[in-house]
C-alpha cells in the first residue's frame, strides 16, 4: 500500500505537560532527542515544502535541536534505507510495499534538518527507532527520550513504547511529530500521555531544557 496523500491539518493543541499523568520533566544530563524519519520520501505524502503543517513541524524540531545543542543533549536521526530486499522489510512489505526507493533526495533528511558532523544517524528496518539499530547503546545511561519526526500513529509511538518497556521515558513533542490525518495525530498523543509518557508542545519543553 502507497503512502497516503496528506491534506494539511491543525496541529493539535489540546495536548501539553498539564495533561500529563506522570511528573516526568526532560533533564539535560538525562535525555536524548530523536528526529524520526524526516526524511523526504515519507515527507513527499505533505505535498511541497510550503505545506504549513509540514513546516511548522519542521520550525519545531529545529528549535528543539537547536536547545539540545545549547545544553547538550545528543540529537539522533533515525532514516530507513533504501532498495531493501525482502529478507530486509520482512512484514512491512506487507503493509507498505518496498519502502523508500534507492533514491539520494528520496532518502535524505529534510534540507532544513540536515544532521550535523556531531549528530547520530540510526538505520532502522522497522516501526521502532530500537529495533535492530544502535539507539538504546546510544543513550547508555542516559533515560530519557524526546521524539520527534513522522509518523506519530506509526514509528513515533511504537519507539515511545519501546522506550517505556526498556525503563526509559518518552516525551512525544505534540507540535514536533505530523501523522496521515488529525485523527491519526490525536490517537497516538493520546495513547502516550495515557499509557507511556508524556506529551509536551515544543513551548513548554524548550522553557524546561
Amino acid at each position: 500500500m502507497p503512502l497516503p496523500r496528506i491534506t494539511p491539518y491543525p496541529l493539535p493543541t489540546e495536548f501539553g505537560l498539564a495533561r500529563a499523568k506522570v511528573a516526568w520533566r526532560p533533564d539535560p544530563a538525562r535525555a536524548v532527542l530523536l528526529v524520526h524519519d524526516m526524511q523526504n520520501y515519507f515527507l513527499a505524502p505533505f505535498g511541497t515544502a510550503d505545506n504549513a503543517l509540514l513546516a511548522r513541524v519542521v520550525d519545531n524540531i529545529a528549535t528543539l535541536r537547536k536547545h539540545a545543542a545549547e545544553v547538550g543533549i545528543p540529537v539522533v536521526f533515525s532514516a530507513q534505507p533504501g532498495g531493501q530486499s525482502l529478507a530486509e522489510r520482512g512484514l512491512l512489505q506487507d503493509f507498505w510495499g518496498d519502502g523508500p526507493p534507492p533514491d539520494a533526495h528520496a532518502l535524505a533528511i529534510a534540507d532544513a534538518l540536515t544532521p550535523g558532523p556531531e549528530d547520530v544517524r540510526l538505520t532502522k528496518r522497522r516501526y521502532s527507532a530500537f529495533a535492530g539499530t544502535s539507539l538504546a547503546g546510544v543513550l547508555g545511561a542516559r533515560d530519557q527520550l524526546i521524539v520527534t519526526g513522522v509518523y506519530a500513529h506509526i514509528g513515533v509511538l511504537a519507539t515511545a513504547l519501546d522506550a517505556f518497556m526498556r525503563d526509559i521515558q518518552p516525551f512525544v513533542v505534540a507540535d514536533a511529530v505530523a501523522d496521515f490525518s488529525p485523527a491519526h495525530h490525536r490517537d497516538a498523543l493520546r495513547h502516550v500521555a495515557d499509557r507511556c509518557g508524556v506529551v509536551a508542545t515544543t513551548a513548554e519543553l524548550a522553557d524546561l531544557l
